[in-house]
């Protein structure tokens, strides 16, 4: 920096240095500066933050202390303004490499060495940077050892921000401290270089005895936030620190006393200076997001953290609670976009509680007040896609989800939902499976061991359907933990082995032993016959088709209605053309009216049960212009009985082996993508 500039910060750091409660703000008001414009000065000139400069100055005058002055450690950390004699040692080590109780044992260096000096340290230098070159070898040996060996790989720029603490006995005031925590964390979550895990997954840590290293290692994460407070009046005290989460070592801590009125800049701050310390460069459209007011309106904002604060118990009784409280923060501020924003989503999720949808009209017209006062606010974004979920438009609700995405990237609710309409509304496996892996990366911990269970259950099908064979057999191993007795999940992974070891017996026998669980599951009796179709067992698939069909007729039900053809064939095979007849006409009705590209799959089925070759061959090759074939269909299709006649015909094999190359194409395409936003790690760390 500016050496007179530099020297004036340094001499008022040093006239205040024993004072633990000089940090920026304090500073900034010595120097006659704006917070901000200070940030950005020390920034832009010695590119660290302020309050790591503070630090350096703190620990440099501890190093001339202890080099001068007979004091213990404990004695120099509280003369140079630490509270925490453990903190103290910890940064004094990251600063210097080694800990203050060894001061007196380093060489105390001059800025000015003499000639004779000089000559003296040429050898000793010559020493040092060999040494220093061996330990680079060695430190990048054991970094390739362990890279080779670790089993949970952590993404570089991920982070926690924990349940802050209520420092005061009034229990009244946790809104405000909670409200301030989630604030922090939405800002953070609007950086597009940052992993933010959602407010849900880390609220089973409000309470919790675990370590620091503990908590990042579940939650698969670099840094850990942790922060306490209170409202004392008109004043709020806050204490936030960041912590790298393996090593447990403290990377920034602040503490702030303000009035109640700037509690939105210590948000701003905050999120800033964590960003800085984890070197997160903030682009000028997120720093504008972050530095913009919710509200003017004290008032409103008491009601709307109030309001929030029952909302995030995701109860009934919590919606019935938080819902008038919001309201009336719009009452009071009728522009207050958040607002709106929070009560469109809750209205959604209060129809979801109660029967029929009440609340439409609610829904909607606070998403649009939303959008009214803040056409890019992510979560009127969300509340207006909630509103086309709610509707069953399905398309307006992905556009409105994936705008709201590039102003938050790491929205739980908007990831899940696009992870949810890609599996059951407008399948795509490809889109599917790229939301489902950033949805566990943010938020799985928040789940239930059931429902977790049945995450990976979803996630490892679209694993395997994009070729992720070995990750899938990772993720259903994993919904399997959550849940042992998930019986979906043993069939599914005995399909997901039959795609690693082409072994239908080994498929079979893990259907059999997972039926043998649960002798009514009707499902799993269908898959047992569907196995031994393709093994041209007609008489022991009709048997497990027997049962499966009363079953079926007995509920009323069509599932598995596109496998009628399949068991029509077996039928065929037997000469009960009955059965056979009516699950044909049955199919048949199906393709009909199928307007998805699997239509050309059905066609293709249905022309090689009547025997016409060419026309089944020609809708193979539609459906393989495609951009939806999944695994089954080029490592199913040559096995089908239905193809026998013709299987081994060039027209066939080169329409098999295009569909094949198109497959691994784009399989290789998509790894490449997951590879870039490290989202396969997840398969492995989650």
């Amino acid at each position: 920096m500016n050496k007179a500039f530099s020297k004036q910060l340094k001499e008022i750091i040093l006239k205040n240095i024993s004072n633990e409660q000089f940090g920026v703000s304090e500073l900034a008001s010595e120097v006659g500066m704006s917070r901000s414009n200070l940030l950005r000065r020390i920034q832009k000139e010695d590119n660290c933050s302020a309050s790591q400069f503070i630090r350096k100055i703190r620990l440099e005058e501890a190093t001339t202390i202890l080099q001068h002055e007979d004091k213990t450690v404990s004695e120099v950390a509280f003369m140079v303004g630490f509270n925490s004699i453990s903190y103290f040692i910890k940064c004094f080590r990251e600063h210097y490499g080694y800990p203050p109780g060894e001061m007196g044992r380093q060489p105390i260096e001059k800025e000015i060495p003499d000639e004779k000096e000089t000559q003296h340290t040429k050898p000793i230098t010559k020493y040092i940077l060999w040494a220093s070159a061996v330990l680079i070898i060695l430190a990048v040996a054991l970094g390739i050892i362990l890279s080779t060996t670790k089993t949970t790989p952590v993404l570089e720029k991920s982070i926690a921000v924990l349940p802050f603490k209520n420092d005061s006995d009034d229990a009244n005031n946790v809104y405000v401290i909670n409200g301030v925590m989630e604030s922090i964390l939405n800002n953070l979550q609007s950086l597009k270089g940052l992993k933010v895990i959602s407010r849900t997954s880390v609220e089973k840590y409000r309470h919790s005895n675990l370590s620091i290293p503990e908590i990042a290692k579940e939650l698969n994460v670099s840094y850990i936030v942790e922060g306490s407070g209170q409202k004392v009046g008109n004043q709020i005290l806050l204490s936030v620190q960041l912590i790298e989460g393996e090593r447990d070592n403290h990377l920034w801590s602040e503490q702030y006393n303000r009035q109640i009125e700037d509690i939105f800049q210590i948000q701003q701050e905050v999120a800033q200076e964590i960003a800085s310390s984890v070197q997160i460069a903030i682009a000028p459209d997120e720093q504008e997001r972050i530095q913009k007011k919710p509200t003017q309106n004290l008032l409103a904002y008491d009601y709307f953290l109030k309001g929030v604060e029952q909302l995030n118990k995701e109860t009934e009784e919590g919606l019935v609670k938080g819902i008038p409280l919001v309201r009336k923060a719009v009452e009071e501020d009728e522009q207050f976009a958040l607002a709106h924003a929070v009560l469109s989503i809750a209205y959604y999720y209060h129809d979801l509680l109660a029967p029929g949808n009440k609340y439409t009209d609610s829904l909607i017209y606070f998403a649009d007040k939303a959008l009214l006062y803040d056409p890019t606010l992510p979560q009127a974004l969300t509340g207006k896609a909630l509103y086309y979920l709610q509707v069953n438009n399905y398309k307006q609700a992905i556009e409105y989800l994936e705008t709201a995405l590039q102003y938050n990237p790491n929205s739980a609710i908007v990831i899940n939902s696009l992870s949810d309409i890609y599996t059951n509304y407008v399948p795509d496996t490809e889109k599917y499976l790229e939301y489902a892996l950033r949805g566990i990366s943010l938020d799985i911990n928040s789940h239930d061991a059931n429902t977790a269970s049945y995450i990976y259950l979803h996630l490892s099908n679209a694993l395997v359907q994009n070729g992720f064979v070995d990750e899938a057999i990772i993720s259903i191993n994993k919904s399997l933990d959550y849940y042992p007795g998930n019986l979906f999940s043993e069939y599914v992974k005995a399909y997901i082995m039959y795609a690693k070891n082409k072994d239908l017996n080994e498929t079979r026998q893990l259907l059999i032993d997972a039926l043998a669980k649960d002798s009514t599951r009707f499902d799993i009796m269908q898959e047992v016959g569907n196995v031994y179709y393709y093994q041209r067992n007609w008489e022991t698939a009709a048997r497990y088709f027997d049962q499966f069909l009363e079953i079926r007729d007995y509920l009323n039900s069509n599932a598995f209605a596109h496998k009628d053809l399949e068991m029509a064939y077996v039928y065929k095979q037997l000469g009960q053309h009955d059965k056979e007849q009516k699950l044909f006409k049955q199919f048949k009705n199906l393709m009909e009216h199928e307007q998805s590209v699997f239509q050309y799959l059905f066609k293709a089925s249905y022309y090689a049960y009547l025997g016409e070759e060419e026309q089944s061959i020609k809708n193979l090759e539609l459906f393989t212009q495609g951009n939806n074939i999944q695994l089954w269909v080029p490592l199913f299709t040559p096995l089908d009985p239905m193809v026998d006649s013709f299987k081994n015909k060039p027209e066939f094999i080169e329409v098999m082996n295009r569909m094949e190359a198109r497959f691994w194409q784009k399989h290789q395409r998509l790894k490449k993508k997951l590879e870039q936003e490290n989202l396969l790690q997840v398969i492995q760390a989650s």
